[in-house]
């Protein structure tokens, strides 16, 4: 202090310093009440929304905040990610994906295509059957629609395996979406293992021939090979139900096939259509077309007893398969009154 007794100006900064510290210092615990209060309400929300096994281990000022953070680090992760609880089968089949499908294939079925099923009743029951019918289109629209048409009016409880043919399976994205909806690689080896469990199959013995048929060649059946679809039906013990498919092939009527940029992406041939590929990928998208889907009488195929004519009698027995699928084909033309109705 002076001489005066007032104080000195240096003893009024650090009284004023003192002050202001006093102040921070009481902010600060205004500040540290505010958060342990922000904490406090944190950690009641957090255990309101944990089940109540977790609360009821969870000690009363306990909180796992290292197992919050990484339950909360694992559903980051695996945003956007479903888990898929039905069984997959060994070909890939997804029961989860088949009911997510199933709208959608009733609207092509009733809406769409409007398909007539002819001789549903027909199918063998009970056990399997091994279904042929004709090449239609080149996209597996064919066997995706008669699986589906079996599993809905037919008598079999599982349903039906289409078989795809390797060219098409091993695109890119599409053997997993067509695995999911019962697509199968077309094989010897598939079929068989389909049938001994009891599964019924889809096949088309006219493969790659007949997905590549031009317009003007719509309705014709190819050659059926070597005959292992009867071979598959003899061995197996199971029943050939033949199956006439009208209506697909002008969802995607082929004008001509391009060769050339073909073989580049290492593919058989590239359509062209009159939506494809002027249109890019809308082009991919079927017309409305009207389908019929005719079911024939089952065939019962006995071993043949001479193995010396076992080839001759094969060789027959494909072509009159293939003479009854066509008969099916034309009926249903005959039945259809025009394209689009």
């Amino acid at each position: 202090m002076n001489e005066a007794g007032e104080p000195r100006g240096d003893e009024m900064v650090s009284d004023t310093a003192l002050g202001t510290e006093c102040d921070l210092a009481h902010g600060e615990d205004e500040s540290l009440d505010a958060l342990r209060l922000a904490l406090e309400d944190l950690r009641s929300e957090i255990r309101a929304q944990l089940p109540e096994s977790r609360r009821a281990s969870s000690g009363a000022n306990d909180v796992d905040w290292l197992g919050l953070f990484e339950e909360l680090r694992q559903r980051l992760a695996t945003l956007g990610m479903k888990e898929r609880f039905a069984a997959v089968d060994e070909f890939g089949m997804d029961v989860q994906a088949l009911a997510r499908s199933r709208s959608i294939l009733d609207f092509l079925l009733d809406r769409y295509w409007r398909v007539e099923v002819v001789g549903v009743s027909q199918l063998p029951r009970p056990g399997p059957c091994l279904m042929v019918a004709n090449r239609s289109g080149l996209l597996p629209y064919d066997g995706l629609m008669l699986s589906h048409i079996v599993e809905r009016f037919g008598p079999y409880a599982e349903r039906p395996r289409f078989m795809v043919a390797d060219w098409f399976i091993t695109l890119p994205f599409a053997q997993p979406y067509l695995a999911r909806l019962g697509g199968v690689r077309a094989c010897r080896e598939n079929a068989d293992r389909l049938l001994r469990k009891g599964v019924s199959v889809v096949a088309f013995p006219e493969g790659v021939k007949g997905a590549a048929k031009t317009f003007r060649e719509r309705y014709q059946l190819k050659r059926f090979g070597r005959g292992g679809v009867v071979r598959a039906a003899i061995e197996n013990g199971v029943p050939l139900v033949p199956v006439g498919i009208v209506g697909a092939e002008e969802a995607h009527p082929v004008l001509f096939k391009s060769h050339l940029p073909a073989r580049m992406l290492g593919l058989p041939f590239i359509p062209v259509t009159p939506t494809f590929p002027l249109l890019g990928p809308l082009g991919l998208l079927p017309l409305p077309t009207k389908w019929i889907v005719s079911i024939g009488e089952p065939i019962c195929l006995e071993p043949p007893g001479d193995d010396a004519h076992e080839e001759l009698l094969i060789s027959r027995l494909t072509e009159d398969l293939r003479l009854r699928i066509q008969s099916l084909v034309d009926e249903g033309l005959d039945r259809r009154p025009s394209v689009w109705s």
